[in-house]
C-alpha cells in the first residue's frame, strides 16, 4: 500500500491501541505513548544499508534516499544490481562475506566475490554524514562500480547528478554526495566509476582520500571496542551480533525498523516477513546489547496479533496467517526481556495482547483437557496456491507447531471436523505451561492480582495434564495419539521441555537426560541435538525437521536443563552448541537456519538458509551460561521483591 511521503513522520512507529473488553490502555496505565515515538526516533534515522533487497543498497533515513551500489562486469557488460548474504548457496552467482556491522549503521563491512570481481566496501555514518571506500581486490580493466541513486518506497524527492556530486533535495533538506575515483561521463540516472583503485564516496566535498579512511578506521575500531565486553565469548558474540545487524531492515508499510529472519526471505515475501517464535527469538538475542531493537521486534510481532486473538505463524505486508499460530514463547521472552531492562511500558504495552493470545490456546486448541496443534479454516483472499492448501488442514497444523515436516507427526490424525492434529503434544503443553508461568509474572509485576490467579491455575491444570504423557517404563514424557490413547515412540527434543515448565521431579529429570539426552542411539552425539531421534527411519532423510539440528531446539533443551541443576548435561549442550555453531562462521561467515546432525554442516543439503538469525540461538547459550543476561530460571515476582 502506497503511503504519501509526510504521512511516515506523523505516524508513529508504533500505535498504543485500544484493548478489547474494556482493558486499561496504555495511556490509562500512565504511559502516554511517548516511548514508542521515541523508540521509532531512534531507530529509523540516519545511512544505513536498510534496503532489504541488497546489502549494498545504502539508504538515507527517513529521507528514504538511497545509493545503489552496483558491480559491473566489463568482460561480458552484465551488471549484478542486488546483493545478498547466502545467496549463492541458491545458484546464484554472487558470493558476499558479512563482515562488522553495527546495528544503527555506523560501521558497516562487507566483501564480495561476483565474476573474476573481488571488493571490499565499507561504509561509516554519523549525523547524516556517510563515507564509503570501496575497495578492489581483483579486477580486470574496464570493471566498474556505478553508483545508482534513488527515492526508495515512493518517497517525495528529486535527484540530480552532474560531474561533481549526486544531490537529492527532499521536503526535509538537500543532502548531496561526492564520489572520488575515476569516473566515466555521468548520465541522468547514475555515476560510473573504474575499478582500478579505491573509490571514495562521501557526503563532504572537500574530505580527502586519507581523511575518509580514518574516519571508517576510527568507525570500525569503535564498534570493535565495544565487544570487549564479551570477550568471554567474543566469536559467539560476534556471529549472533552480525547475523541479527544484517538482518535489521527497514519496513516502509509500517515506518519501522524490523529483524526478520534473512533478507533472502524478505525478498520472497513482498519485502519482509515476520515469524512468530523466530522473532521473539531475535528479541530475546537483541536484549544483549541493544534495548530498543528487542522492544521494537517483540512489539511489532506481538502487535500483527489477528481479530480471533491469534499472534500468527507469519505475517508480512499483505498477508498473515489467521489460521493458526506458531509455538507460544512470547510471554517468556518478553519476560526475559523486562529482566535486563526494568522498563514496564514495554509489558504495558504488550500484556493485553499475550493475554488474549494465551487464552486463545487453551479455548481453541484444547481437547479432553490435553493442547494439540491446530488450523482454522477462513477464506484468504487472493494467495498462492501453496499457503492456501495449509489452511484448516493437515498441513497447517504441522506448521503452527513450527517443525513443518516432523516425522512425529507422520501418523496423526487431522479431525477434519475440528481441524485439529489428534495427538496431544508435549512439546505445546510445556511451552504453554511456561507461557502461562512467565505471563502470570508479569501480572504480578503489574499488580495485575485476579489475572495472575488466572494464569497460575491454568499452568497448574496443564501441569497435572502433562503428567500423565510420562512414562514411567520408557523414562520420558511422550505424545499420545488422542485417537487409539496410545503412545508415540517417535522421539523429538520436544520431549525434553517438560523441563521447561518445571514439570518433572528431579529423579524424572535425571532419567530423561541419562537414558535418552546421553543415549547414542536416540540424541546424543559429536553435533547434538537432532530434530528426531537417531533410530527413526526418518533421520536419515536430513532434509529441514526430518533429522537435522535446529538452535531453537538446542536453545530451549538448555533452558530446561538449567532448571534441574544438571552441569554435565549444561556444560555439553553449551560446548556443543558453540562447536556447531562455529564449525560454519568461522568458516565461512554464515549462521545457518539448520545443520547436518552428523557432519555439522549447514549447507549440505536444501532448506538450509545461510543467514537465519535464530541460527545465532546455538551461540547465546553460551552467553546466558557466562552471565551476560539475568538467569532465565530466575522468577521475575522474586527478582522485584
Amino acid at each position: 500500500m502506497k503511503v504519501k511521503y509526510l504521512i511516515y513522520f506523523l505516524i508513529p512507529l508504533f500505535i498504543a491501541c485500544n484493548h478489547n473488553n474494556g482493558k486499561n490502555t496504555l495511556k490509562e496505565n500512565g504511559y502516554s505513548g511517548n516511548e514508542i515515538t521515541k523508540l521509532k526516533t531512534k531507530l529509523a534515522k540516519g545511512w544505513n544499508t536498510w534496503n532489504t533487497r541488497s546489502v549494498l543498497s545504502h539508504v538515507l533515513l527517513p529521507e528514504g534516499f538511497a545509493l545503489n551500489l552496483q558491480i559491473k562486469d566489463s568482460g561480458s557488460g552484465d551488471i549484478l544490481k542486488e546483493a545478498l548474504i547466502g545467496r549463492d548457496d541458491y545458484g546464484a552467482k554472487e558470493r558476499v562475506i558479512p563482515g562488522p556491522r553495527s546495528y544503527d549503521g555506523s560501521y558497516t563491512e562487507l566483501k564480495i566475490e561476483w565474476r573474476d570481481i573481488h571488493i571490499l566496501v565499507q561504509s561509516a555514518s554519523d549525523n547524516n554524514e556517510l563515507y564509503l571506500l570501496i575497495t578492489p581486490i581483483k579486477a580486470s580493466s574496464g570493471d566498474s562500480l556505478i553508483v545508482d541513486p534513488q527515492m526508495l518506497w515512493d518517497r517525495e524527492g528529486e535527484i540530480i547528478i552532474d560531474q561533481n556530486a549526486i544531490t537529492a533535495q527532499t521536503p526535509l533538506g538537500t543532502t548531496r554526495v561526492y564520489v572520488n575515483g575515476n569516473q566515466s561521463p555521468t548520465t541522468s540516472q547514475n555515476v560510473r566509476v573504474s575499478l582500478d583503485k579505491v573509490i571514495a564516496i562521501s557526503t563532504e566535498a572537500t574530505k580527502p582520500l586519507k581523511e575518509i579512511t580514518k574516519v571508517i578506521n576510527d568507525a570500525k575500531k569503535n564498534l570493535l571496542s565495544k565487544r570487549s565486553k564479551f570477550q568471554k565469548t567474543p566469536e559467539l558474540y560476534n556471529a549472533m551480533h552480525s547475523v541479527l545487524a544484517w538482518n535489521c531492515i527497514y519496513d516502509p508499510n509500517n515506518n519501522r525498523i524490523i529483524t526478520p529472519v534473512s533478507r533472502n526471505w524478505n525478498v520472497s515475501f513482498n519485502g519482509w516477513v515476520l515469524f512468530e517464535w523466530d522473532t521473539y527469538f531475535a528479541s530475546y538475542m537483541l536484549s544483549l546489547d541493544n534495548k530498543e531493537l528487542a522492544y521494537a521486534n517483540a512489539i511489532a510481532i506481538t502487535k500483527e496479533i489477528t481479530d480471533r486473538g491469534v499472534v500468527p505463524n507469519f505475517a508480512q505486508p499483505v498477508l498473515k496467517s489467521e489460521d493458526r499460530s506458531e509455538p507460544p514463547v512470547g510471554a517468556f521472552v518478553v519476560r526475559e526481556i523486562y529482566k535486563n531492562h526494568k522498563e514496564k511500558w514495554l509489558l504495558h504495552e504488550v500484556f493485553e495482547e499475550l493475554l488474549r493470545w494465551n487464552r486463545w490456546w487453551a479455548d481453541q486448541r484444547d481437547i479432553d483437557g490435553y493442547l494439540c496443534w491446530g488450523s482454522d479454516p477462513y477464506d484468504p483472499g487472493k494467495i498462492s496456491d501453496f499457503l492456501r492448501k495449509g489452511i484448516g488442514t493437515k498441513k497447517g497444523a504441522k506448521w503452527e507447531s513450527g517443525l513443518d515436516n516432523s516425522p512425529m507427526y507422520d501418523d496423526a490424525v487431522f479431525d477434519t471436523a475440528t481441524h485439529r492434529l489428534m495427538m496431544a503434544d508435549v512439546g505445546l503443553m510445556s511451552l504453554y505451561i511456561l507461557d502461562c508461568q512467565s505471563l502470570s509474572e508479569i501480572a504480578c509485576v503489574l499488580g495485575k492480582t485476579d489475572i495472575k490467579h488466572e494464569l497460575t491455575e491454568r499452568a497448574e491444570k496443564y501441569s497435572k495434564k502433562l503428567e500423565t504423557l510420562w512414562n514411567d517404563e520408557f523414562g520420558l514424557y511422550l505424545n499420545k495419539d488422542l485417537i487409539t490413547g496410545k503412545f508415540s515412540y517417535r522421539l523429538s527434543p520436544t520431549l525434553f521441555y517438560p523441563l521447561l515448565a518445571k514439570v518433572p521431579s528431579q529423579e524424572q529429570a535425571i532419567r530423561m537426560i541419562k537414558e535418552h539426552f546421553y543415549n547414542p542411539d536416540e540424541f546424543w552425539g559429536e553435533f547434538i541435538i537432532p530434530s528426531i531421534s537417531r533410530n527413526d527411519p526418518a533421520f536419515h532423510d536430513n532434509y529441514y525437521w526430518r533429522g537435522r539440528i535446529w538452535a531453537p531446539m538446542n536453545f530451549l533443551v538448555y533452558l530446561g536443563i538449567r532448571n534441574y541443576k544438571l552441569p554435565d548435561a549444561q556444560k555439553d549442550m553449551v560446548e556443543r552448541s558453540k562447536k556447531l555453531l562455529l564449525k560454519s562462521w568461522l568458516g565461512e561467515n554464515h549462521v545457518y537456519e539448520n545443520y547436518n546432525a552428523i557432519t555439522g554442516q549447514g549447507n549440505d543439503a536444501g532448506g538450509s538458509d545461510a543467514f537465519y538469525t535464530w541460527g545465532a540461538l546455538l551461540g547465546y547459550i553460551g552467553m546466558i551460561d557466562q552471565g551476560y543476561v539475568q538467569p532465565p530460571e530466575l522468577s521475575l515476582c522474586i527478582q522485584n521483591k
